[in-house]
């Protein structure tokens, strides 16, 4: 995913194909894109408020509690702690005195360094004078300062062995991240686990490396892993973490009482002497220690934490940096976002079936969360938060501009072609709407279809009997028996033409020229019947029969939206439309029954033996107005029920 900017390009294409035309309204395009500014604003508030970085960190810390972790016994470091036992027998703050035993033991046991996390830039007891000259004159002790709460060194001590405590703490108070070093600064200013690996294995080279910029990362910067915008001044890293509580760890009591050789051996260690009661409160939050169980949560002494520090600098001694956290580059992380962004267009815009859209888009989610927490277990941190919220949102954004897009399409659908469609042809439309409409439009086709065109026979005359409410409904239950029958054989009524109507078989769908062509005729001859079964009820109510004639022809017609934005509406024009027309009206006088239904022999071809029992009379070739050729017609009398009609030859199909 990260290496396909390609995805970036084919979303950009298929959001100006979406969201732009030169013949759209400004504010249209501004509809089709609002979705796409509301989840581009929720990222942006996703990062600027810290959320995101939030749930980067909790992902973070929970793959860090979860990853092995190891053990920090076999790593030349060891502990001593003031524990609350040695509080009690002892009393706070410990005496400088006995401080000056337990570092006088050290010594004699062989200690390279001898770290002391304990403030001592103020006296405690009546022997200070032996602690302040230990530390002048001893090149294995290092005495620690605090830059942020200015607390100074044990007075005397050199600058080439004094070293800052400070800890980097996240806002969250989690310390995750580990100042290594300040460039730039006076002798002093060295971090104490730099200045104990100088003092106890020699390794000056490491600072100069870091003066010089040449010390091999990876070093933090403003937008690694799932840190938004961090202050990443000087050389941090993230904190290596062994397993808590596996450095050897010695209480204070227990290294005053021991004899020669009654205690692990400190020989070549680095010791770092520090409180580990927790009345102390020199604890702090870690990683793994944020998913622990129990009523009160698990934290780490300050010493513990720089013995992790330290250790984590004698691993780049060694040339082992298996354990170091990575991230990708500040442009690696900006593609991700973007990829992820794309993706969630596409997949939200280009499947039409918003069913597999979910669903693909669900997938996606979890192959990018499952790759990303995969990564983070071989200790590489990549942003999650932000390529997933980018991800969703876009296809959420997409979903919403398709149901809005989808409620204006049916609007349109309903506008254009009203409610002049069967069920079924309605949502075959309504499927196949991203190929059949363009920006709202029907586009112009070339369709072979089957046009039907209706009038009522002798409307004048019977509007001179009624009230305009009577023949309004009069008039009503004529179409009530006729538009149902149309559209229940696929076809859609197009316009009203006063007392009449124009019907199409085949636009904007069709199945079929022949089958257009079938259930037009199955259509007519359904209307003979219901027809001749609405003159009935009308006999019986007193009122005037109604005669209707149609005309049928097949052909080709240019089927489109016509108008203007103002009034658009679906239209047929053709000679097909044309030949309908003037058989409807063709011969007026010539019509004996209720319905007379005269159809072409165009259409009548199309039938292929496909309507037996049928009866036809052939009319022959007739001149009609606007052809120069004849046109070949014949009169369906409707279902074989007797005689044919005089004048004509009884022909059954």
């Amino acid at each position: 995913m990260i290496g396909r900017p390609g995805f970036a390009w084919l979303a950009f294409r298929r959001v100006l194909k979406w969201s732009y035309n030169p013949t759209r309204s400004a504010k249209e395009t501004l509809k089709r894109i609002a979705p796409y500014g509301v989840a581009a604003v929720l990222l942006l508030g996703l990062q600027k408020t810290g959320i995101a970085e939030a749930l980067d960190l909790l992902l973070y810390d929970l793959v860090t509690t979860l990853r092995p972790a190891p053990s920090g016994s076999d790593l030349p470091i060891t502990l001593v702690g003031i524990e609350e036992k040695d509080i009690a027998r002892f009393g706070w703050p410990i005496d400088d005195a006995l401080i000056c035993r337990a570092i006088d033991r050290l010594r004699a046991e062989g200690a390279v360094a001898i770290g002391l996390d304990i403030y001592r830039d103020k006296g405690v007891g009546d022997r200070q004078d032996c602690l302040r000259e230990r530390f002048r004159k001893d090149p294995r002790l290092v005495s620690i300062f605090n830059v942020a709460e200015n607390i100074g060194p044990v007075p005397g001590t050199p600058p080439g062995r004094q070293a800052f405590n400070d800890l980097v703490v996240d806002p969250d108070g989690v310390v995750r991240r580990d100042l290594v070093h300040v460039a730039g600064q006076d002798e002093a200013t060295v971090s104490f686990p730099l200045r104990l690996v100088e003092v106890g294995m020699g390794a000056g080279w490491l600072r100069r490396q870091l003066e010089a910029g040449t010390a091999p990362g990876p070093w933090l910067h403003a937008g690694s892993g799932g840190y938004t915008n961090l202050d990443a001044a000087g050389y941090q890293q993230m904190m290596v973490y062994r397993r808590p509580g596996s450095f050897p760890l010695l209480s204070l009591g227990q290294l005053l009482d021991s004899k020669p050789g009654g205690l692990p051996s400190v020989q070549g260690q680095i010791v770092l002497i520090g409180s580990t009661a927790p009345s102390l409160r020199d604890l702090f939050p870690a990683p793994q220690t944020r998913f622990t169980s129990g009523t009160k949560q698990l934290q780490i002494p300050g010493v513990e934490l720089h013995a992790h520090r330290l250790a984590a600098l004698l691993d780049r001694r060694s040339g082992e940096d298996a354990l170091r956290i990575r991230f990708l580059p500040g442009w690696g992380e900006g593609l991700l976002e973007l990829t992820a962004v794309a993706t969630g267009i596409v997949l939200g815009e280009s499947l039409r079936d918003l069913r597999r859209s979910v669903l693909d888009v669900g997938l996606a989610c979890g192959l990018l969360a499952a790759g990303v927490i995969g990564l983070l277990f071989v200790n590489v941190w990549v942003g999650l938060s932000m390529p997933l919220a980018g991800l969703g949102l876009m296809a959420g954004a997409a979903w919403v501009r398709r149901g809005a897009a989808g409620l204006q399409h049916r609007q349109q659908f309903e506008r254009l072609l009203g409610q002049t469609t069967s069920p079924a042809v309605a949502r075959q439309l309504w499927d196949q709407r991203e190929d059949l409409l363009s920006d709202g439009r029907f586009e112009g086709r070339q369709l072979p279809v089957t046009i039907v065109m209706a009038d009522i026979c002798g409307f004048t005359t019977v509007s001179e009997r009624f009230a305009p409410r009577e023949l309004l409904a009069w008039l009503n239950r004529g179409m009530g028996c006729s538009v149902p029958v149309i559209t229940s054989h696929g076809g859609m009524v197009n316009k009203f033409t006063g007392d009449g109507f124009l019907a199409i078989f085949g636009a904007p769908l069709s199945d079929g020229a022949s089958i257009d062509a079938v259930a037009a005729i199955n259509a007519a001859v359904k209307i003979q019947e219901d027809l001749g079964e609405l003159n009935r009820k009308l006999e019986a109510e007193g009122l005037p029969r109604m005669r209707m004639r149609l005309g049928i022809h097949s052909g080709e017609v240019l089927a489109g939206s016509m108008g203007s934005s103002e009034r658009l509406e679906y239209a047929v024009i053709g000679d097909a439309v044309n030949c309908a027309s003037r058989l409807e009206s063709l011969d007026k006088e010539r019509h004996t029954n209720d319905c007379r239904v005269l159809v072409s022999s165009t259409t009548r071809d199309l039938l292929e033996e496909e309507l037996p029992g049928l009866l036809w009379v052939s009319w022959g070739p007739m001149q009609v107005k606007g052809r120069a050729e004849p046109l070949e017609v014949w009169e369906l009398w409707g279902k074989v029920r007797g005689s044919a009609p005089a004048g004509g030859q009884a022909i059954p199909v």
